[in-house]
């Protein structure tokens, strides 16, 4: 084999892996998003999603592009995390029609009919077409369908110049040695698995697979461990897409790769332990194109046909290995925190301030930890993260109580000008920070409905969701800074944010009550995002009340109502903050344009 047939190797995979992309894409592209659709409205039983993961993969021509899709459902909360395991089954049988399409290149025969049916003798009819409807089409899908068949073309193409670039091969016996190493099982799967993660595609392995085979040097034996192993290694695109996502959508690309790895063993089992005691009579025949898709499809249908009735397994398998978050605040703190507010304190009101300052930032810690688990809960619902809201909340009342009392017993005291304003900062916000943890319960209290409901919430009002809940998790976040460390230039920041929310408050409200009015969200689903949106809102006059507060302390005034008035809109460090929060947070194009 010379290197311009390594050139030629490079170039027909090159040729066959971009292809490959142009059809999926454009298959993707006439679905015109129906495909999601339907993955979210036709999972309602278990069989039904098997087929439907097997039909949608057939069609889109990649198990790696359904279960991204499966993934991103899985995240937005549109779909259950048992829902997508038969999906993922699905996808693996329907991902084995790749192999079947692009064994026709191997159909010998002289009759015309044969002729007709290798790639080599129908693409090109298939490239002209698709060259028509690009040059000719006035309209988007023609085009659309155009690109499909050329991709297809350049696919079929790119593997045919993949076989003839390992022709040499056929007669080199260093390349069928190379080849026995692979009938090493583990060996076998760990080459198919990286080399799939490397390309991203299990079909695109398998066509690769079938071009070698051409060279006769592949067998039955090395063949199996290869196809087994491409099983693994295309679970990394399902991975990578999870990577910043919520536990659920990790746990769906778990499910994905504990169901192959899991099905890689019991077929390895069961074929070698079956091949020991009564040897199969091909193990060590030449395997060729239409053998490879043969072996394909029946390790994804005995895998499936093993693994099916344990699909809810496979899913408490995922929580196990993405444990629910353990929260960071725990029912031990309280006990610890509330022995800062001794009682002997109070004879030293100083040391009893700033116990009582500490314990008054515990509070807000423990307010804005119950609610990032609310805001989670909206899109990963969990019972038991349900639980922790309602103890944290119980845990901020707590403390509510007790520093109200211990408060009022050092109001009792003389106390210097400092201290005297450092006391009068937390009679003035505990009220405050004890409503927003009411309002992370009644996050929680909507997520918990929205988790019931059957029909899921549109794209649009979860990416708008998304958006919503980012800026009230940073107003939070830098309230609670301000007040730790009593830093007034964070103080000052808090008021343009709170501004953009009220803005972003109508913004989305118009835009819900609009998909209300389209009939795009349902009214039930409707009623649950006005109720969030309104506790978002609150949580953001509460952090800006907290704000207030800090920045009279700093002024020595306590006289809230003349807050805003001082507080100029036009003052350049005002508006440098707000176009800065502006620009931060992106309005949806859905909401630009209504």
């Amino acid at each position: 084999m010379t290197i311009f047939n390594i050139l030629e190797l490079i170039g027909g995979l090159a040729l066959f892996l971009y292809g490959m992309n142009v059809l999926g894409d454009s298959l993707t592209s006439v679905s015109g998003g129906k495909m999601e659709q339907l993955l979210e409205k036709l999972s309602s039983t278990k069989f039904r999603a098997l087929l439907l993961g097997l039909g949608v993969t057939a069609v889109i021509q990649s198990s790696s592009a359904t279960t991204v899709m499966v993934v991103a459902l899985v995240n937005s909360g549109v779909m259950k995390l048992k829902q997508v395991v038969p999906i993922i089954m699905g996808a693996n049988i329907g991902t084995t029609v790749t192999g079947w399409i692009l064994s026709l290149s191997g159909i010998s025969g002289d009759s015309f009919f044969v002729q007709m049916l290798k790639p080599s003798s129908f693409t090109p009819i298939l490239a002209l077409i698709g060259i028509a409807l690009i040059f000719t089409s006035n309209t988007d899908n023609r085009k659309i369908i155009g690109n499909g068949l050329l991709g297809f073309s350049i696919l079929m193409f790119g593997m045919d110049v993949m076989s003839g670039a390992v022709s040499p091969l056929q007669t080199d016996p260093n390349f069928h040695t190379f080849f026995q190493v692979f009938r090493n099982p583990v060996v076998g799967v760990i080459v198919g698995a990286l080399f799939t993660a490397l390309v991203q595609s299990s079909s695109a392995m398998t066509g690769i697979l079938q071009a070698l085979s051409t060279t006769g040097a592949m067998t039955f034996s090395s063949a199996i461990p290869l196809i087994m192993g491409q099983n693994i290694g295309t679970c990394i695109t399902a991975i990578l897409a999870s990577i910043g996502a919520g536990r659920n959508a990790k746990r769906a690309s778990i499910v994905h790769l504990s169901f192959n790895v899991i099905g890689t063993v019991i077929f390895m089992i069961l074929f070698y332990t079956i091949h020991f005691f009564i040897p199969f009579s091909l193990y060590n025949d030449q395997i060729n194109q239409v053998g490879i898709a043969i072996i394909h499809t029946v390790f994804n249908v005995v895998t499936v046909g093993f693994l099916y009735p344990f699909s809810n397994q496979l899913v408490k398998l995922s929580r196990i290995l993405i444990p629910r978050r353990e929260p960071k605040i725990k029912k031990d703190d309280l006990e610890k925190t509330m022995r800062l507010l001794d009682q002997r304190f109070i004879e030293r009101p100083a040391v009893a301030v700033e116990q009582a300052y500490t314990v008054t930032n515990k509070m807000l810690e423990t307010a804005e930890a119950a609610l990032n688990i609310a805001i989670d809960l909206l899109y990963d619902y969990e019972r038991e993260e349900y639980d922790q809201v309602v103890m944290l909340e119980n845990q901020v009342d707590q403390y509510e109580d007790a520093l109200v009392e211990y408060n009022m017993k050092i109001s009792a005291k003389v106390l210097n000008k400092a201290d005297n304003q450092k006391l009068n900062i937390m009679m003035h916000i505990l009220n405050d920070i004890e409503r927003i943890s009411d309002h992370a319960i009644n996050i929680a209290d909507q997520a918990k409905l929205k988790a019931s409901s059957r029909i899921p919430f549109s794209d649009e009002a979860m990416e708008e969701l998304k958006l919503y809940t980012d800026i009230v998790r940073e107003i939070v976040s830098r309230t609670k800074t301000a007040l730790a460390e009593l830093d007034l230039e964070v103080a000052l920041e808090i008021r343009p944010l709170e501004d953009l929310i009220d803005e972003v408050n109508k913004l989305l409200s118009d835009a819900h009550i609009n998909r209300l009015k389209n009939g795009i969200c349902e009214v039930e689903n409707g009623i649950i995002i006005m109720e969030i949106y309104n506790c978002l809102e609150r949580i953001g006059d509460h952090c800006l009340n907290v704000a207030i507060s800090l920045i009279q302390f700093s002024e020595q005034h306590f006289r809230q109502h003349d807050f805003g008035d001082r507080h100029d809109k036009s003052d350049p460090r005002y508006q440098e903050m707000y176009d800065y929060y502006r620009n931060k947070y992106t309005l949806p194009q859905t909401v630009s344009n209504t």
